[in-house]
């Protein structure tokens, strides 16, 4: 009988969500979905030193705005509960004591000032095959010393003990036959002193118990495969170990290295989903609030690493459950580019057949002058500029002028072919418009052709001055669609407040 498919994000509550954890949680969300399983997030919060008040709960926000909701999870419950690794303390003792007792880990009891020393002496020392016979642990204690201490509560860790010169394997769904030599390997803590798991032990054992049968994570997790593998195959049997896949990294724009928070900060581009604000009270703008909508957010993450093997780019979320697979995933990281990330939100801002959809995006973004202007309004405008737009600044620029008289008029660019005849014009054309302003574009352009016609001035000589006389500057959507959506009233206040400022 085949297994139903398990899938797990285990995130660590001290930040906010960079982007390649949205990546990993999108991977596994689209390959439970495909195969009919379910999407648990665990979360991982041992290390207590490090936990963030909040992170939890950003976490869940991020995952609902993305759309990627789990099944099971510390918010939505499950039959597999609690969902907090601190929450699960208790079950994992008798885990590392059972692997003490078949002599596969073993007590430790240096002190961190011994730690230290030791590091002092050697250089890149590790606790390993090496050098566990000179420390102070279970393997060189005396059975009745290791007692006395663990009576007398001692503080200690438990240690994984791999034998050197083994060769431990594993099939990665990615990158195929995977081989560690365990001369390599330290003797990862899998206790702490507080009696809390390390990740190596904590991962092993919850996975186990919430019956996962793949785990898909980045491939910073590889050297410590080699643990995993042991711990799985002396504590439950290789048999019942997930399926792993190691994803690639995402990379910084140059490609040298692991993207990172200073990267964005550095060159101007958000990294995590949404705002976040760290301890030091520092924010860090997110793609929710730089105006991405979490369709294209999510089609932008899913093509960074991965492709279906055709031209086509942008998918929905369903059609990316349908073509998704392991197999297409790439083995070698992949470069962020911001500007192709801009392109992927232009692509979805011009989808919707219905502007509403963005109104509802954006309402908590735009300027609250916009909202001098009912909801009608706003979708008219946002209907009209959105061709011209990647990002909410974008949006923002092409369309305050439809919510505001422009607070700056580039009259330099008109000044130069500026003359008497011009200024005729456009007197006349207000005058015009003020007894007989049409309805729509179409008409309105026809007017004012005609008076060009009459006054025998090229059309061309006169578009741009009434554009920069609407919007400020050389931008904007069809200047005749411009003074129809202001209307008549602020059409002509604009280009007579100008004209009067020429000479």
């Amino acid at each position: 009988m085949t297994k139903k498919v398990r899938v797990r994000f285990a995130p660590s509550p001290t930040g906010g969500l960079h982007l390649g954890g949205v990546r990993t949680v999108l991977y596994n969300y689209l390959f439970a979905k495909q195969n009919g399983g379910d999407f648990i997030v665990r979360i991982e919060d041992t290390d207590q030193t490090r936990f963030v008040e909040g992170a939890e709960e950003y976490i869940f926000k991020t995952l609902e705005w993305c759309g990627l909701q789990p099944d099971e999870s510390p918010k939505h419950g499950g039959q597999f509960a609690p969902y907090r690794q601190s929450e699960r303390k208790e079950s994992y003792r008798k885990y590392a004591e059972e692997l003490v007792a078949k002599g596969f880990a073993y007590y430790a009891f240096d002190t961190a000032e011994e730690l230290d020393t030791k590091r002092k002496e050697i250089a890149n020392f590790q606790y390993s095959h090496s050098t566990r016979n000179a420390m102070k642990n279970s393997l060189t204690l005396s059975v009745e010393e290791t007692k006395k201490l663990l009576d007398e509560n001692a503080q200690h860790v438990v240690r994984v003990k791999l034998q050197p010169n083994e060769e431990i394997k594993f099939t990665d769904l990615i990158r195929g036959e995977v081989h560690f030599d365990t001369t390599q390997v330290d003797d990862k803590v899998l206790l702490k002193a507080d009696g809390m798991p390390t990740y190596h032990l904590a991962v092993v054992v919850d996975d186990y118990a919430m019956q996962i049968t793949h785990a898909f994570r980045g491939e910073e997790w590889l050297p410590s495969a080699p643990v995993h593998i042991f711990l799985w195959d002396k504590l439950f049997g290789l048999e019942n170990m997930p399926q792993w896949a190691h994803l690639p990294l995402i990379l910084k724009p140059d490609g040298n290295g692991k993207l990172s928070k200073r990267d964005g900060d550095r060159l101007g581009f958000p990294v995590f989903a949404m705002d976040w604000t760290n301890a030091a009270n520092e924010l860090s703008r997110g793609f929710k609030e730089r105006g991405f909508l979490p369709e294209a957010f999510i089609n932008m993450l899913a093509m960074l690493g991965w492709n279906a093997g055709t031209e086509q780019e942008i998918f929905t979320l369903n059609e990316l459950i349908e073509k998704f697979s392991l197999e297409r995933v790439h083995k070698g990281g992949a470069k962020f580019d911001y500007e192709k990330a801009k392109w992927f939100n232009h692509k979805w801002i011009m989808q919707p057949e219905n502007c509403e959809v963005l109104l509802e995006q954006y309402q908590d973004l735009i300027p609250s002058y916009f909202r001098s202007k009912p909801d009608d309004y706003i979708i008219e405008v946002l209907g009209l500029v959105r061709e011209r737009c990647s990002d909410i600044d974008d949006l923002i620029t092409n369309s305050s002028f439809f919510f505001q008289t422009p607070e700056t008029i580039d009259v330099a660019a008109i000044q130069p072919k500026w003359d008497e005849k011009k200024k005729a014009f456009f007197e006349t054309l207000t005058s015009d418009w003020q007894n007989n302003f049409a309805s729509d574009a179409a008409s309105l352009e026809q007017q004012f052709k005609a008076i060009a016609e009459a006054q025998q001035i090229k059309v061309g000589e006169l578009m741009l001055p009434l554009r920069i006389m609407l919007v400020g500057g050389k931008f904007g959507p069809g200047v005749f669609d411009i003074a129809t959506i202001i209307g008549k009233e602020e059409t002509i206040k604009r280009i007579e407040n100008v004209v009067a400022s020429l000479r």
